[in-house]
């Protein structure tokens, strides 16, 4: 049976489902990410420091949560060793570091910044080698005058001090990570040659063929890695990270992040199930961890790439049995996109239309506008594709206020992409009103501006690609080859995506039948 006759069948009980689950209020968790009360194996890291044994071997468990991104398991575990050897400076270093998270997509607050000012402060007053000062100053440089400094520029510095330190000391595989780190949260992200990436790759690769179980090789170079052009050079490494840390929800996930730039659906399934799992063992405060609905969506967007609508709909059956879910920007972004690729990807518009909005509602969505705009641009696709004028312009204008509020918080990337989604629906409002020429130049348009940006790690995908948009309308105006053109470029940013490919299909059947 066809996607399309899956999803008919099970859509509708699924939707009810969906929503009648996330509508209502829940007071009282906080943001908090997954607390292990166990540790396991993390990998192997030896970060020496001038402190007692029992410091050492405790040091070694915190440097190696900060690689595995577990920052508030991170941050608990050196509180707890504060309090127990207040007079080891790294602690203190390792503590500040923990409130840092620089490739996520999370906002550092005030009060966290000043934590870490006081950590750092104290590290400094405390005994400590010259390499160790060089550590805490690095770590510095990121919460010095934070209030008159905005955010990329000390994370800019915090690179500047993280190379000059692996400079200083070039045999210190920790700060060879770190300083790999650095470089990934300073590439830009309109590079399309990835050039920053490989550059920090090939640093975390002399790592790893060294030392293949040290966390931070492993999951900087999947970070690394994590785009079109170098995926392939991943394969070992994202396969290696289970075993390195094989009860770790966000070390179970990011193979994924590989696989899905290689359209190898079975192992982003795989592998997502696995995190999944493991994320539902790691409750947050009064809510399941965001790493559980992150795997989800990839779990789900594996799913309907191989045409499984059934594996789909139970995955998000289950999602919804798991509420209220952390409410942070990563959930926020699965629960809202995870119901509209339902509808984008099996071209069911009057679903798309329909979509609520602002589900779950004990999320603060005011926080979160270029998310949202995910369900205002479903929508109004869905309503363009059935011709609903009215409705389709309704979200075009609210998508418009999302696009201003975005470019507040995010100006150089998701505004960007909310940018492409109004423009895209806005095209295909054109095209159904008659004015074709307009419409592709338009779409085309928009699908520019989404492929100058590669996808953020939040996502396995655009929602629905303008490009594969584009060539959707140029098959409807019998362009066959164009609309070629537009599948294949498609397929180069999304492997296998499995609409793209069926496109590429029908565009080749009719330019031999014509």
């Amino acid at each position: 049976m066809s996607f399309g006759k899956h999803f008919h069948i099970l859509w509708i009980a699924v939707l009810a489902l969906f929503f009648s689950s996330v509508c209502f209020s829940h007071e009282g968790h906080k943001d908090d990410d997954i607390i292990l009360k166990k540790l396991g194996y993390l990998g192997e890291v030896e970060f020496a420091i001038s402190c007692p044994k029992d410091q050492q071997v405790a040091i070694n468990s915190g440097v190696a949560l900060l690689h595995h991104m577990m920052y508030a398991q991170a941050e608990v575990f050196f509180q707890e060793w504060i309090n127990k050897s207040p007079q080891c400076a790294m602690f203190y270093w390792g503590y500040a570091m923990s409130l840092f998270h620089p490739l996520w997509p999370d906002k550092i607050t005030p009060e966290a910044l000043e934590r870490g000012v006081n950590a750092l402060n104290i590290a400094a007053t405390l005994p400590r080698s010259p390499r160790e000062k060089g550590y805490i100053e690095a770590a510095a440089a990121y919460f010095t005058n934070w209030q008159n400094t905005t955010d990329k520029k000390r994370v800019a510095a915090w690179a500047k001090a993280q190379r000059q330190l692996y400079q200083r000391f070039p045999n210190d595989i920790d700060a060879q990570a770190f300083y790999a780190l650095s470089e990934l949260s300073t590439a830009s992200k309109k590079d399309n040659t990835f050039s920053q990436q490989q550059q920090a790759g090939e640093v975390l690769q002399q790592i790893f063929v060294k030392h293949p179980t040290h966390p931070g090789a492993v999951h900087y170079s999947i970070h690394a890695y994590d785009n079109p052009i170098l995926a392939h050079l991943a394969v070992d490494i994202a396969n290696a990270y289970g075993k390195i840390a094989p009860d770790v929800p966000h070390a179970l996930h990011m193979p994924s992040h590989v696989f899905v730039r290689l359209g190898k659906w079975d192992q982003v399934i795989d592998w997502n199930i696995r995190s999944a799992n493991a994320a539902l063992k790691y409750p947050t405060k009064n809510a399941t961890s965001m790493h559980y609905s992150h795997a989800i969506d990839y779990l789900v967007y594996g799913y309907l790439q191989t045409d499984n609508a059934p594996g789909a709909l139970k995955a998000i059956a289950e999602l919804n049995s798991h509420h209220p879910i952390q409410a942070t920007f990563p959930a926020a972004y699965a629960l809202s996109t995870i119901p509209a690729r339902l509808a984008l990807e099996s071209h069911n518009w009057a679903q798309a239309s329909q979509l609520k909005i602002r589900q779950p509602n004990y999320f603060a969505w005011d926080k979160f506008p270029q998310v949202e705009a995910i369900t205002y641009f479903a929508r109004g696709l869905g309503a363009a594709k059935m011709q609903d004028w009215r409705a389709a312009q309704e979200n075009i204008h609210k998508l418009d206020e999302l696009y201003n509020q975005t470019l507040a918080i995010s100006p150089h990337y998701w505004a960007i992409l909310v940018d492409a989604q109004r423009q895209t629906v806005a095209a295909w409002v054109t095209y159904g009103r008659g004015n074709k020429e307009k419409a592709l130049k338009q779409l085309s348009k928009a699908a520019d501006l989404e492929d100058s940006l590669d996808k953020n790690p939040v996502t396995p995908g655009a929602v629905l690609p303008s490009r594969e948009l584009l060539g959707d309308m140029l098959m409807l105006t019998a362009d066959y080859s164009n609309a070629l053109l537009a599948y294949q470029a498609s397929l180069k940013i999304n492997p296998y995506r499995l609409n793209s490919l069926l496109g590429a299909k029908k565009a080749k059947q009719h330019m031999h039948t014509n």
